[in-house]
């Protein structure tokens, strides 16, 4: 799961995140009782971490007001096949209903598998091949017209729509029709447009699904927005992202893009005929900004609820929070691990020997602080699953020690490592990171100092961050540019190894484009894991086979993870029912949010 930031100046970004991590350090040996979580104690804030995977002021939360959204970067697209961002799956759950979605649950419970559409989560049959659902009564589209079957199983048709619809997850083109066989609705030629043939409509109610093969995440891939229903005569194309049809209890008003979005409700959901959304506001609101600073500061004095993004407050935000507002912040673990990534292509990353010798180089303690400490920061990450799927082992996974006896680098093992590489004079290489993520930027810088103890030395090259897939995307323009080492990270996009991992180890995945494969792994044991996964019924396997893949892209020295990521996030004293959720990376859930004081 992709996440998009823009915040700030880059330059100082290094010197600004050390003074932040201090203080945040300071902050929490302060604990998150009232008397000690700032000014925001005495203005009816929760509390610091009152939200953290469980309910602020769920009791408190009435009918009516407006929801106030700001951010500093609007979405990828409203259009749900097209949406990629976390915080777009979350939003879109205002307007695109699907079978089955996340729990409106706090914590690990969020990330679990509920009925929506469907009168019940799917009845499996056929050895994990079919999957049968049965339609609501009183499901309705934005004018009153039933949702059908036929509806659910056309929105989904377009994911195969990728020369016109391209940007969103694939899992279910890939599943459904791994030969490529089925041209999509807009090319197709059945007089309906609902050729897909492993999806069978036999009444409006009816939707069954026959998957070629088992795969035991197939319900989550349905949970994603992207197999919301779209109705074929309100199918806009690739203009749908301004104007989405609505199935869920608000529907677009207007639409401004990177400068305002409005939902209003609609007065043709029911909520008898759904059990997940409450829809306590009147109206839902986002202003977008080009400045992370000035969305902060209206965060702060109370113009707006929260954050749209929910990638944590900048540098400057977090300082004057921390100390006035204590109580208005959570301090949830994201589910991302940030990391660099050295592509095989680029020489001397080739030798895996090389690769170990970055690894036990780096200054980890270091590269934790430049991301903002253990607070902003995140735990020091030692491998690459992140704490949220199945199967991950957190910090007790620490294979080359990095939060252990080599936290602050290991010059002598990293210098015995470049001698095994043929590199005993160390080399020079690229550090490629994304000139708009300031805190990306400090942690290129913090590797940089630190690889140069060992001779290895970095040049960093800032790139255009809007054009991420064409530049770090594509393989031939990485071994162009000498890219050694990518600054990136990742998120699940749903909570499993094949939601986390398959786009980054799997060799199927690797492209000319678009491509998030940087490593360029091609390990047949790898691949072998992820085909006995997706044909594992029972959890207990399956988590099994994750901790395996997760130990092997280790052993293959692909990665240095820098931090099991942590934000600091604000809520307005208005927020009601108000909780982090796994489903959503440990964003606040936003379904369900509702205000105290509706007309305030």
């Amino acid at each position: 799961m992709t996440t998009q930031r823009t915040s700030g100046r880059r330059k100082q970004a290094l010197a600004a995140a050390v003074a932040v991590a201090a203080l945040l350090t300071t902050a929490a040996c302060g604990g998150g009782s009232d008397d000690d979580s700032g000014k925001g104690s005495s203005t009816g804030a929760a509390g610091f971490d009152a939200a953290n995977n469980k309910v602020a002021q769920a009791s408190l939360a009435k009918k009516g007001g407006t929801l106030k959204f700001g951010a500093a970067q609007d979405a990828d697209s409203w259009d749900t096949t097209r949406g990629y961002y976390g915080m777009m799956w979350n939003f879109a759950r205002y307007y695109s209903r699907q079978l089955v979605t996340n729990k409106a649950e706090p914590g690990a419970a969020g990330a679990e598998i509920t009925p929506d559409l469907a009168t019940e989560t799917a009845k499996v049959t056929d050895d994990g091949k079919t999957y049968t659902y049965t339609l609501r009564d009183g499901i309705t589209w934005e004018d009153g017209k039933p949702i059908t079957s036929q509806d659910v199983k056309y929105g989904i048709e377009r994911v195969w729509a990728q020369d016109v619809l391209a940007g969103g997850p694939t899992y279910l083109k890939d599943v459904l029709d791994p030969k490529g066989e089925y041209k999509g609705p807009y090319k197709d030629t059945s007089k309906d447009k609902l050729g897909l043939k492993s999806i069978e409509t036999p009444d409006e109610k009816t939707i069954v699904f026959k998957l070629p093969q088992a795969n035991s995440d197939f319900e989550e891939m349905l949970a994603l927005v992207s197999a919301s229903p779209v109705r074929q005569d309100k199918d806009t194309k690739s203009k749908y992202g301004l104007k989405p049809f609505s199935s869920g209890p608000y529907k677009f008003e207007s639409y401004a893009p990177g400068k305002d979005l409005t939902l209003v409700r609609n007065d043709k959901w029911a909520q008898a005929s759904d059990p997940v959304r409450k829809a306590y506001p009147d109206k839902i609101t986002i202003q977008f900004f080009s400045d992370a600073n000035q969305l902060d500061q209206r965060l702060i004095s109370g113009d707006l609820d929260l954050d749209l993004n929910q990638t944590g407050m900048s540098p400057q935000g977090r300082t004057t929070a921390l100390k006035e507002h204590k109580a208005n912040l959570d301090n949830p673990v994201s589910g991302y691990v940030r990391y660099a990534v050295f592509p095989q292509s680029v020489a001397p990353f080739d030798n895996i020997e090389c690769r170990k010798a970055v690894i036990l180089g780096a200054d980890h303690v270091s590269l934790q602080t430049a991301r903002g400490g253990p607070i902003a920061g995140g735990d020091i990450g030692t491998n690459m699953l992140p704490p949220s799927v199945p199967g991950a082992e957190g910090q007790k996974y620490d294979p080359y020690e990095i939060s252990g006896a080599n936290k602050s680098g290991n010059e002598a093992k990293a210098k015995e490592a470049l001698k095994a590489c043929g590199q005993p004079d160390g080399f020079k290489t690229t550090i490629a990171v994304r000139n708009n993520k300031p805190v990306e930027v400090a942690t290129a810088q913090s590797l940089q100092a630190s690889l140069k103890k060992i001779g290895i030395t970095a040049e960093i090259d800032q790139y255009d961050g809007s054009q991420t897939a064409g530049i770090i995307g594509s393989p031939s323009n990485v071994k162009k540019k000498g890219y050694g080492i990518i600054i990136m990270g990742w998120g699940p996009d749903f909570p499993s190894v094949q939601g986390f991992g398959l786009p980054l180890w799997s060799s199927k995945y690797i492209s000319e484009s678009g491509n998030n494969n940087y490593a360029l792994i091609k390990d047949k044991t790898i691949d072998g894991l992820f085909d006995s996964y997706v044909t594992t019924l029972d959890d207990a396997g399956k988590a099994k086979i994750s901790t395996e893949i997760n130990h092997k892209v280790m052993e293959g020295a692909y990665y240095l993870p820098f931090v099991f990521e942590r934000f600091i996030n604000w809520r307005s004293d208005n927020l009601a029912n108000v909780y982090t959720t796994d489903g959503y990376s440990g964003q606040y859930d936003f379904v369900n949010l509702g205000l105290k004081n509706p007309k305030k």
